[in-house]
């Protein structure tokens, strides 16, 4: 495997990732970046995800991984900056990791792979592009996701 099919299969986990996400959130693409041999896809979350839904988000996203057959490898079960971490049968590491305003973030890191050039994500996000923009705060409100629940 090469770095661009790594980035291709990184893909391939967070599109699945956000499909099983109900009810759905708005994405944008997060910088990828490139090692000596390893290439990181990152995803931005757009929607506000309430401090009383962040548990429930991070289980929908567990329930998920462990489905897919993921080894989760750790939980950060702080109430305020939560984070979930684990790795595909490929040895692929995952993560969702809460930031402030209940911004969340996705980020697949691939093991060392042969070097190769990586072109962008062909994954359409549900959210704004912000293509080498600054992406801002979480700002799209969703009924179930932004709720207020204690």
């Amino acid at each position: 495997m090469n770095m661009q099919e790594a980035a291709e299969y990184a893909d391939k986990v967070l599109d699945e990732t956000f499909v099983g996400i109900e009810p759905e959130v708005q994405w944008s693409h997060g910088p990828t970046t490139t090692g000596g041999c390893d290439v990181t896809r990152r995803r931005t979350v757009m929607t506000v995800i309430s401090d009383g839904r962040r548990g429930s988000f991070l289980g929908v996203v567990d329930r998920l991984w462990r489905k897919g057959g993921y080894a989760i490898k750790a939980i950060n079960s702080d109430r305020e900056f939560p984070a979930i971490y684990a790795q595909t049968r490929r040895g692929f590491g995952v993560s969702l990791s809460i930031g402030g305003e209940g911004q969340a973030f996705f980020e697949v890191d691939s093991p060392c792979v042969e070097k190769s050039e990586v072109a962008d994500s062909t994954s359409k996000p549900t959210g704004p592009a912000f293509e080498g923009e600054f992406i801002p705060r979480p700002n799209v409100h969703s009924d179930f996701w932004s709720a207020e629940v204690s």
